[in-house]
């Protein structure tokens, strides 16, 4: 396991976004760009891939600390952070995906079926079995 699997864990277990992130290594004065950060959560195989190095995780960790847990002048629960991080994350989705009523496009859904029903064969013609015949003992072998 690489430094950037460990980064994108991190990210994806918090709930931590881009920006947030740029945050939390400023709290430590390690200055990075959003654009630099979205490079170490790319496929391997992306051209503009980069490795996520000691000293960024290093100083990630070190300002995930104190993003959970405050400083000695101003201690923090790690639970509220991460509840309200958490309440943030939510509540951005649902902005952004609901709808008013007004927008939704107005459809008769009572016009066309939403599958076609299979035709039954015609006489004459063999039923099609879909399913052999199989016999279950489920492992028990029975005695005669």
């Amino acid at each position: 396991m690489n430094n950037n699997e460990i980064f994108k864990k991190l990210r994806v277990a918090l709930q931590l976004r881009d920006d947030q992130i740029v945050e939390i290594l400023e709290l430590v004065d390690f200055r990075i760009s959003k654009g630099e950060i979205g490079n170490f959560f790319r496929q391997e195989d992306h051209p503009k891939f980069m490795e996520c190095g000691d000293q960024v995780l290093r100083n990630f960790l070190n300002g995930l600390v104190i993003h959970l847990r405050g400083t000695k002048e101003n201690p923090k629960n790690a639970m509220d952070v991460i509840n309200a991080n958490a309440k943030a994350v939510s509540a951005a989705g649902k902005t952004k995906n609901e709808n008013s009523p007004s927008d939704k496009p107005k459809t008769d859904f009572k016009k066309k079926p939403a599958f076609k029903p299979k035709t039954a064969p015609k006489k004459g013609e063999p039923k099609i079995s879909v399913v052999e015949k199989v016999k279950f003992n489920n492992g028990k072998n029975k005695k005669k």
